[in-house]
């Protein structure tokens, strides 16, 4: 027998006992203060009493001043008369409604120069952090300059600033003129609206339809890419859906597109959409400060795309847009996501500061709902609890999107 023989002899019965030990149960944990898992449960179970004796004693403190100042406790005065009016209002409101429909009047509020604000910081903070990347000194200065100046300044300056800018305009008469279809004046901005008589509806269905079909357009045009290796532009096609289908309802349909176009009239406008001076200060604000961070996370995103792969394409001699979109944008998203979600996330806490201008939001309207009926805790429990759903739906819709960015495991 050689030696090989006898090695390999002698190791059948060593690896025989290791698969017996692996076949084997793993010994019951015992209950003793010396095991690692058992002394975390203890102290786990000990800070969850503590936790749940400080909530009790803070409850029953709370309660018993309450008691003691003849403050009835509950939310029954959400179907009581607000009896108070509201500047503006995405949904019929009036001073004879309850203090629940105000409320939603608020959270409406919120939602909606919150929306306009991540779109515009968005686009605002790509652009700026695309620019800094440049190679362009002049750009990537100018850039740099915007991000060192608005993320360093408190954003209530930023609100405070632009809302002072905004009150100091000229009145409706001598407004400035935008390109001859809108107006800027100490009233806020004025647009023109589209119109398209009896079947808008139908349009902007048509148009939500083409948004969800351009997606998928895009999609599929990736697909084909991958399978036939031959590439196709995913933006033309979503492009082509998003125009299509909204023209060819507006052709069947038979719709006569007549924009409402605003006109001085008097001491104001007519037609036309107005944005109040409120709205626009802190959806101004909200966009160049938030803006400012996006712009450092994209610039961050970009320069983790590996130099290798940015000049392997400079030598196959792609263009400098088609880099930028196809290699380096896709690659940084994975980067960009997690952290742009947190922006979002303090962009919508953040809009809570139209408090201080008299934009009519959730924390305005539920003071003015605290001072009239006293109920404090009830009214700040409410705020918190809508922020906190607010915050969890955007966690949620953002970690969906990271999901589908993020590199897949084989």
């Amino acid at each position: 027998m050689t030696s090989i023989d006898r090695s390999l002899a002698a190791s059948g019965p060593i690896r025989a006992d290791i698969r017996a030990r692996q076949a084997a149960k793993p010994p019951r944990r015992r209950l003793s203060w010396g095991d690692p898992f058992t002394r975390g449960l203890i102290y786990q179970a000990g800070l969850a009493i503590l936790l749940a004796l400080g909530i009790h004693a803070l409850y029953s403190n709370v309660s018993e001043n309450l008691q003691r100042q003849n403050i009835a406790t509950g939310f029954s005065f959400l179907e009581q008369l607000a009896r108070f009016n509201i500047g503006e209002s995405p949904i019929p409101y009036s001073a004879s409604d309850t203090y629940g429909r105000a409320l939603l009047v608020g959270v409406l509020n919120t939602l909606r120069v919150a929306a306009v604000a991540i779109v515009f910081a968005t686009v605002l903070g790509v652009a700026a952090g695309v620019a800094r990347a440049s190679r362009n000194v002049v750009i990537s200065t100018l850039a740099g300059t915007y991000v060192e100046l608005a993320r360093n300044v408190p954003i209530i300056l930023h609100v405070l600033l632009w809302s002072s800018i905004i009150r100091n305009l000229p009145p409706p008469r001598q407004a400035h003129d935008l390109l001859g279809i809108g107006f800027i004046s100490n009233r806020g901005l004025t647009v023109p609206l589209p119109g398209f008589g009896t079947s808008g509806g139908t349009i902007m269905i048509a148009l939500g339809v083409a948004v969800l079909s351009a997606f998928a357009a895009a999609r599929l045009a990736r697909r084909y890419g991958e399978r036939t290796g031959r590439y196709v532009e995913p933006v033309v096609p979503a492009l082509a859906v998003l125009v299509a289908l909204p023209l060819l309802t507006w052709l069947v349909t038979g719709a006569q597109f007549t924009p409402d176009i605003p006109q001085r009239r008097g001491f104001g406008f007519t037609g036309g959409l107005t944005l109040s001076p409120e709205f626009f200060a802190l959806a101004i604000g909200l966009t160049i400060y938030t803006g400012a961070f996006i712009a450092e996370i994209v610039r961050g995103g970009i320069q983790a795309v590996p130099k290798g792969q940015v000049e392997a394409a400079r030598a196959l001699g792609l263009h400098p847009f088609s880099i930028m979109t196809r290699i380096v944008l896709p690659q940084a998203l994975r980067v960009i996501v997690p952290p742009l979600s947190s922006q979002f996330l303090s962009l919508t806490k953040n809009s809570s500061l139209g408090v201080i201008i008299g934009y009519p939001e959730l924390v305005n309207i539920g003071n003015t709902v605290m001072n009239q009926t006293g109920q404090a805790m009830e009214m700040v429990t409410i705020m918190m609890l809508i922020y906190f759903t607010l915050s969890l739906i955007t966690s949620l819709l953002m970690n969906f999107y990271n999901s589908r960015v993020a590199l897949k495991g084989r």
